[in-house]
């Protein structure tokens, strides 16, 4: 395929231009292209008959004067990308009696626009060898960075265990066999460091680096009883013991354990776990960067894990006592007390309790109940019995912010403001582009407006590519929460308040087997 051009050529009574056909389906002489030419070097014609000769079939010569054949050199326009990752040039055909280009004119004319990178000789010379006139050729082109990776850790050990209880085949809940501990023993590999790659720099037709983006780095971040490589990318163990993973930081311990929390030991603080193999007494503190396991009884006192609570017999909190953890929150009973996990809470009975889960709430033990007090949990709380048939005050919640849906919409309204403003600026940009490739002259006052318009897109760009992360972002959290539900595997007693997000309902009556979900914007009871 090769497209048709022109040129000066002599003729028996003068001058006249010559139009060469297309050949293998190639674009036909540009008709402002050839008239631009010939205006620009003072040549007169008709436009009529310039517009006659380009639509015939054949070769042809236009007849112009009757002079002597210009000498005309030939001619490269030569197109920049905005980015400067590429070079187009547009070669025009000397007249008969003029010179030809050399691959020296386009290499100077390249060296001009300090174009000194990624240049196609090889292009370069196919093109003028071929004649390849009236033909927007790519003799320069940077080259793109290679992007890297971001650096990651590998831990070798459970990070993520399940210390929800299984269901006994009576109904009741095993409490004691949770597999809570990732055992390990001296001289085990815990955790690898794979090093982020940062990426290779790239290079745009002037010679200016292109960064690859930013990659993530990470190190190993670890307490006592661990040893770390000399090339700073492997943990490994000092000690026989158990080996947890909190707030990003590796612990390796062999447990602190206790037999009571009592006056014979004081408050307790500790980096690892803690395990009590009796009872925590009122008034008590017991602080753990990792979990804290009570195979006895908590009265009221308060407890603080960077992990789990596991509380094998219950706790009666007697009004004062506090759970709080990081990870979840897993005893037989709950009273009396103030409970608030990140993960979930897993109980057979809650009563005149406050409890707030960050994901579920599960009493579904042998007696199930949710009695008294406020229990409040994003995804679902599940129960055998809520209320009570003596009127106690009982609240259970369950649902997303509403603040977090008026960020969301708002986000929504600014998602789609900024996508209308980008669009009305892109037919502007394409305009001056199309202008620019069809040799049309563009002034410096137009082209510091296209700057400015180029500078405004990019802007807008950034900031919608932002506000889309965001709002798709919400949207998933938003669109977990809409599953938000209470569901009563027995019975649940009236006067009994459930709220799902910003809406409500007291319970009217005894109902049975039910579950209460957001639908058509109310709070519905539908059958299991």
């Amino acid at each position: 395929m090769k497209n048709g051009y022109f040129r000066l050529v002599s003729d028996a009574t003068g001058f006249g231009v010559q139009i060469v056909k297309p050949l293998g389906g190639g674009e036909t002489v540009r008709v402002l292209e050839l008239t631009e030419y010939l205006t620009g070097r003072n040549i007169q014609y008709d436009l009529a008959s310039v517009r006659a000769v380009v639509n015939r079939e054949e070769t042809m010569v236009l007849h112009l004067g009757g002079m002597e054949c210009p000498k005309e050199r030939g001619i490269c326009q030569l197109l920049v990308g905005t980015d400067n990752m590429s070079a187009s040039v547009r070669l025009l055909a000397p007249s008969e009696t003029g010179p030809a280009l050399t691959k020296r004119d386009l290499i100077d004319e390249l060296s001009a626009y300090k174009i000194c990178a990624g240049i196609k000789e090889d292009v370069i010379q196919k093109s003028l060898d071929e004649e390849l006139y009236c033909t927007d050729i790519v003799i320069a082109e940077g080259t793109l960075p290679r992007q890297g990776t971001d650096a990651r850790i590998e831990y070798y050990f459970n990070t993520d265990i399940n210390t929800k209880p299984t269901q006994k085949e009576d109904g009741s809940v095993d409490f004691f066999n949770l597999n809570t501990v990732n055992h390990c023993r001296e001289g085990d590999v815990i955790a690898r460091l794979i090093p982020e790659d940062p990426g290779e720099f790239g290079t745009d037709i002037k010679g200016g680096r292109i960064k690859p983006r930013d990659v993530k780095k990470e190190t190993l971040k670890y307490s006592n009883n661990i040893q770390l490589s000399e090339d700073r990318t492997v943990l490994t163990s000092m000690v026989a013991g158990h080996v947890t993973l909190v707030e990003g930081k590796v612990f390796v311990s062999n447990v602190l354990i206790i037999e009571n929390v009592d006056n014979s030991t004081g408050n307790i603080e500790y980096e690892g776990s803690v395990q009590v193999n009796g009872n925590v007494q009122s008034n008590f503190h017991v602080q753990a960067q990792g979990n804290i396991i009570v195979n006895g009884v908590v009265e009221g006192a308060f407890l603080d894990a960077g992990g789990d609570i596991i509380i094998a017999r219950g706790m009666n909190g007697m009004g004062k006592g506090t759970l709080k953890a990081a990870g979840n929150v897993v005893a037989k009973f709950l009273e009396n007390a103030s409970v608030t996990a990140s993960g979930y809470v897993s109980t057979n009975s809650i009563l005149h309790s406050t409890v707030i889960a960050g994901e579920e709430v599960d009493v579904e033990g042998k007696r199930g109940f949710i009695t008294g007090g406020k229990v409040c949990a994003t995804k679902q709380i599940k129960v055998k019995n809520l209320g009570s048939a003596m009127g106690a005050s009982t609240i259970v919640e369950v649902g997303v912010d509403p603040a977090i849906k008026v960020n969301f919409v708002q986000l929504q309204k600014d998602v789609a403001e900024l996508s209308k403003e980008i669009r009305g600026l892109e037919p502007v940009i394409s305009t001056f582009v199309a202008r620019k490739k069809q040799g049309a002259v563009i002034t410096n006052q137009q082209m510091l407006y296209l700057k400015s318009i180029m500078q405004v897109w990019e802007e807008k760009k950034t900031q919608l590519d932002s506000k889309t992360a965001e709002m798709n972002e919400l949207q998933q959290y938003l669109e977990n929460q809409t599953q938000a539900q209470v569901v009563v595997l027995g019975e649940v007693y009236p006067g009994t308040k459930v709220a799902i997000g910003d809406l409500s309902m007291v319970v009217p009556s005894n109902m049975k087997y039910c579950k209460f979900v957001k639908l058509q914007g109310e709070v519905k009871m539908v059958g299991i």
